[in-house]
C-alpha cells in the first residue's frame, strides 16, 4: 500500500488507522522508491496492534520496460539500502525537472515544479503530484484529465528516468535483510512470452516471488500466473496496491482470493506472527 510520501492519498496514521477500523491484521507499506512513511506507520501500527511489514516499490527497467519490484521487510537502516535510496531521490528530482520542461513547452506555467514540490510536501515528487498542481492551476478539471492530457502513457510527461536494472534493486533488497517480489506482472502489457523472458532472468538475479493477487486482474492471468511462479519456483504474493480511498476497487485488503499452499511469501514474513491470514 502506498501513503503521502510517495503518490497515496492518505498520511502513514491514517492509513494505518484505516486498515485497522476494517480489522485488517498484517499490511506492509510500500511506497515508490522512499522510505519516509515507515517510522510514522510503524508507530501506529503497534499502537493498533497490526502486524507492520516496512517496504518499499522499487522502479527499475528491464529491456526499456519500467517494472515495479517490491522489497518486503526491509531494514531501513541498512548502510546499502540507505545510500541507494539517496540515489534515488537524485534520480527522481531530475525526472520531475523534465516533466515540469516539458510541460512548460507545452504552454504550463513556468512554476508548475515549484507546485508540485509544495504538493509533494517532502515527498518523493511523482506524476500524481504534478496532476494535482495542473488541476490547481485550473488546466484540467480532474487527476484522470490530467493523466489523459498530460501526464499518461505517451504523453508529454510520461518521462522514462535513468531507472537501475532489476538485478541492482534485487541485491540492495537483499543486502537489507529483505524478500524482493516483481509488482503486479500483467500490468506492464507484455504478452506472457515475454514475462516468461523475464522471470527466467529475474530467477537468475535471485528474485524471491511474484504478485498473483492484485486488483485489476481477470481469472484466466490469474492461473496462468500461478502457473508460470510454479515453473520458476517463485514464491507468491498478493495485495491491494492500495493509493486512495477514492478507488473502491483497490480498498485496504481487497485483491482477488488465490489458492496457494505454503509457497506464499507471507509465511517468510510473519513466521513469528500467530494470525489466521485468510488464505486458502
Amino acid at each position: 500500500m502506498h501513503s503521502n510520501a510517495s503518490d497515496g492519498v492518505l498520511t502513514p496514521t491514517a492509513l494505518v488507522d484505516l486498515c485497522a477500523d476494517k480489522g485488517i491484521q498484517i499490511i506492509a507499506l510500500t511506497d515508490h522508491d522512499t522510505l519516509g512513511g515507515i517510522s510514522e506507520a510503524r508507530r501506529c501500527a503497534a499502537n493498533r496492534q497490526v502486524q507492520f511489514i516496512p517496504g518499499a516499490e522499487f522502479t527499475c527497467l528491464w529491456r526499456r520496460q519500467v517494472l515495479h519490484i517490491l522489497g518486503l521487510n526491509l531494514n531501513e537502516q541498512n548502510s546499502e539500502l540507505q545510500a541507494y535510496m539517496h540515489e534515488l531521490v537524485t534520480v527522481r528530482d531530475k525526472r520531475a525537472e523534465k516533466i515540469a520542461e516539458r510541460l512548460i513547452k507545452k504552454g504550463i506555467s513556468t512554476d508548475i515544479l515549484d507546485q508540485a514540490r509544495v504538493i509533494a510536501d517532502g515527498a518523493s515528487i511523482c506524476r500524481p503530484h504534478f496532476a494535482k498542481a495542473l488541476i490547481q492551476s485550473g488546466y484540467v478539471a480532474s487527476s484522470k484529465a490530467a493523466f489523459d492530457t498530460y501526464l499518461g502513457q505517451g504523453k508529454v510527461g510520461d518521462v522514462k528516468a535513468e531507472w537501475p536494472d532489476p538485478e541492482r534493486v534485487i541485491k540492495i533488497i537483499h543486502y537489507a535483510g529483505g524478500y524482493a517480489a516483481l509488482a503486479h506482472p500483467t500490468k506492464y502489457n507484455m504478452t506472457f512470452t515475454r514475462l516468461r523472458l523475464l522471470f527466467g532472468e529475474l530467477k537468475d538475479w535471485g528474485c524471491d516471488a511474484v504478485e498473483v493477487g492484485y486488483p485489476g486482474m481477470n481469472p484466466d492471468q490469474a492461473r496462468e500466473l500461478l502457473k508460470v511462479a510454479k515453473q520458476y519456483e517463485f514464491l507468491v504474493s498478493a495485495g491491494s496496491d492500495f493509493h486512495s480511498p477514492e478507488f473502491g476497487w483497490t480498498a485496504p485488503g481487497r485483491f482477488p482470493v488465490i489458492d496457494v499452499d505454503d509457497k506464499h511469501l507471507l509465511n517468510k514474513l510473519v513466521v513469528n506472527f500467530n494470525v489466521e491470514v485468510g488464505l486458502s
